[in-house]
């Protein structure tokens, strides 16, 4: 895993071959940071949840690009754990990471974040009711942005908040906002 900018840029941190998760790829990650960096200011106090966070490397490229709170949403221990390792060795205090299960902790949660990444395992069974329950519990504030990560099976263009889709190779990244005059 490499964090491909912001402070801890080109940092490396071996993935264990044991793990399940399936990382996003690197040029799928620097194509969509290119595109968040241009409409989202990480440096201005945004606090981001990254569900479903495996490896943790979407957390670490936030707090990388300077968010000052990333919460890293895990259910399995190992991932977990390596999420807290990468964190403690770029010796940053600004990431909680959770263990436990995304969709619970959507429906738990009373906070609000300034940006949502998610990614699911692409056969997950309850992946398509992800952006409904993010926007049913109220999860992001004013203006804030949430990135879904899924395979070509999956299309959210007719969602009531789509902004737009980016694809690179077998990754699809679908852009959801809701609209200022809402």
């Amino acid at each position: 895993m490499r964090i491909s900018g912001g402070d801890y840029k080109r940092r490396r941190f071996q993935i264990p071959k044991t793990f399940e998760a399936r990382p996003t790829t690197d040029f799928a990650k620097e194509n969509l940071f290119n595109i968040l960096m241009n409409l989202i200011d990480f440096r201005s106090g945004i606090k981001a949840l990254d569900l479903f966070a495996g490896a943790g490397g979407i957390s670490a490229e936030l707090v990388s690009r300077g968010c000052s709170l990333v919460i890293s949403i895990e259910k399995q221990k190992a991932h977990h754990d390596f999420i807290r390792k990468v964190m403690k060795e770029l010796k940053v205090e600004n990431n909680i990471a959770i263990r436990r299960d995304a969709i619970q902790f959507i429906k738990r949660t009373r906070e609000q974040f300034d940006f949502i990444f998610a990614d699911p395992p692409y056969d997950f069974k309850d992946l398509s009711s992800i952006p409904d329950l993010i926007f049913e519990h109220n999860l992001l504030t004013p203006n804030a942005l949430f990135v879904l990560e899924h395979g070509k099976n999956n299309n959210f263009d007719n969602h009531l908040y789509f902004k737009e889709k980016r694809i690179y190779g077998s990754v699809h990244f679908t852009f959801f906002q809701i609209k200022e005059e809402e």
